[in-house]
């Protein structure tokens, strides 16, 4: 596929023609391919984001506290929620990466990038307005604040006596750009479960969340 075409079919996913097409190439650019990455984009597009989110949230749930809109902030710029926006977009179909695998951690880095490329393009209301039309759907699944499974598991674990969970580093592997951490979490009678991520936090959220599932199965059985 052609240059052009390559940018007219990208741009038809994201349903924003840019001015300046090597924005959108840097925003697609894996830190592996070379010295002009998306790794600063993809700083600048977090911090876009996080603020347009704020923005959204604070203006939906007036009457919320900030304790219950920090919640529904945390879920929606996670990494998972970036990837799944990223995958939604088919954004792994157009990434460059050199010697690794494209999976959901540097697709949702490509998101922000996505993000802040659209912002130096076409201005904050432009990228305002891209961030809103993928993310709101998604606020407006969330009835209540969502509750992360480490919060789910203290609860638990503290209502049953059984005190506080305990997480473990277990491992790190992987090249500096594309880390893979693994994170043990036990709780005394409850069971000790590993969890995997591109971050600690990421990891100790899985490693809690296949516990919980654990422990809902066997109270099914």
């Amino acid at each position: 596929m052609n240059q052009n075409l390559y940018n007219d079919f990208m741009e038809f996913i994201i349903e924003y023609r840019f001015n300046d097409v090597k924005l959108l190439n840097q925003a697609m650019q894996h830190v592996s391919t070379g010295v002009i990455n998306n790794e600063r984009l993809e700083f600048l597009g977090d911090r876009i984001l996080g603020l347009v989110i704020a923005e959204l949230l604070l203006e939906k749930f007036p009457h919320e506290n900030e304790g219950d809109i920090g919640k529904r902030y945390a879920s929606l710029v996670q990494r998972e929620t970036l990837a799944l926006i990223g995958n939604h977009l088919d954004l792994k179909k157009y990434l460059h990466a050199i010697g690794t695998e494209v999976n959901d951690s540097i697709v949702g880095d490509a998101t922000e990038a996505l993000i802040a490329a659209i912002y130096l393009d076409g201005g904050y209301s432009v990228s305002a307005d891209f961030i809103k039309k993928f993310w709101n759907p998604l606020i407006k699944l969330a009835d209540m604040p969502p509750q992360d499974s480490k919060t789910r598991l203290q609860e638990m674990s503290q209502s049953l006596g059984l005190g506080l969970p305990i997480y473990r580093n277990v491992s790190r592997d992987g090249p500096d750009h594309n880390p893979i951490f693994q994170v043990e979490v036990s709780v005394v009678k409850l069971g000790k479960f590993v969890g995997r991520g591109s971050s600690k936090k990421v990891a100790e959220q899985e490693a809690a969340r296949q516990l919980l599932q654990k422990v809902k199965s066997k109270s099914d059985t």
